[in-house]
């Protein structure tokens, strides 16, 4: 099944709209919209089993798992919704909070899984999914942080930071691969990689970068959940089993802290090798053969 839009009247502009259809086209998913807690949220779905829900990280949207859902949705049902205020998901003004956010994914697992689904969270999803998981730890049935934001305060490398706060002052194509040489251990071969998707991908993610109000909700979201550090104590209650994938160069969140987080809280951590912080797009092998296990141990 490739690709279905039933998703209509929430204010995508066309440039926008054309550029994400060739991002997603093919994959085995539908695009739907649904009103959660007050945020019309767009959702791709697929496959069958049991429910899998996929969060993306800063500055993204869904398209970010295109290299792991094909794989995915063999085995699982797969909900992966653009984060509130990000890709097509639209958020009022003076709306967004980190609580609303909580409450939107509490209604989305509600809305979309028969049973306790796994979660996995990418970096600042990583972050959302884990503050959820301390609160709501009967919702979920396995928990996978992804080069996860929140564990320590956020405190890229000086010319990771440097490149990102480039392209979000001044979002284009060129400003764009900066960053993203320091988020891949080898840029040129993820793009021979992504092959014709590459083109989208990047300029999907400037189109949205240069709209006002994706900029202003990744704002909130990275200073409500991003970025400032989940208490430990927090992260001690989170009783779901949970496990840690972590890229071996991830100049956003350092590998060390992965290792002394699986240390502290005894959550086994799958090492990506020859991967910076983004091992779904990266190392999209890889990346399932440690999420497999993450969904199956104890």
């Amino acid at each position: 099944m490739s690709i279905q839009g039933d998703v209509s009247g929430h204010g995508r502009h066309s440039v926008g709209e054309n550029t994400r259809r060739r991002l997603l086209a093919g994959l085995p998913v539908r695009e739907r919209q649904l009103h959660l807690s007050g945020i019309a949220t767009v959702v791709l779905e697929g496959g069958d089993g049991p429910p899998l829900v996929l969060l993306h990280g800063p500055g993204g949207n869904a398209a970010h798992w295109m290299r792991v859902i094909p794989e995915l949705v063999t085995t699982h049902r797969v909900i992966a919704p653009d984060l509130p205020g990000q890709g097509e998901s639209v958020v009022a003004e003076g709306l967004l909070s980190g609580e609303r956010v909580v409450a939107w994914l509490a209604e989305l697992i509600e809305r979309t899984c028969a049973s306790p689904p796994a979660l996995a969270g990418f970096a600042l999803g990583g972050a959302i999914a884990a503050r959820f998981a301390s609160r709501e730890p009967d919702r979920l049935g396995r928990l996978a942080l992804v080069d996860t934001l929140g564990l320590v305060p956020f405190d890229p490398t000086p010319d990771f930071g440097r490149a990102l706060s480039d392209f979000l002052t001044q979002p284009t194509e060129r400003a764009h691969d900066l960053p993203w040489r320091r988020c891949a251990a080898d840029l040129d071969r993820l793009r021979q990689q992504m092959g014709e998707r590459w083109e989208p991908f990047r300029a999907y993610n400037v189109e949205r970068a240069s709209t006002p109000s994706a900029r202003a909700a990744l704002d909130v979201l990275m200073a409500q959940l991003g970025a400032p550090p989940i208490p430990p104590a927090d992260l001690a209650h989170i009783v779901v089993p949970t496990s840690l994938i972590w890229g071996r160069y991830d100049l956003a969140t350092r590998l060390a802290v992965a290792e002394s987080t699986s240390a502290r809280y005894r959550w086994p951590l799958h090492v990506i090798e020859d991967c910076g912080d983004d091992p779904p797009l990266e190392q999209p092998d890889a990346f399932l053969r440690a999420l497999h296990v993450a969904l199956v141990e104890s």
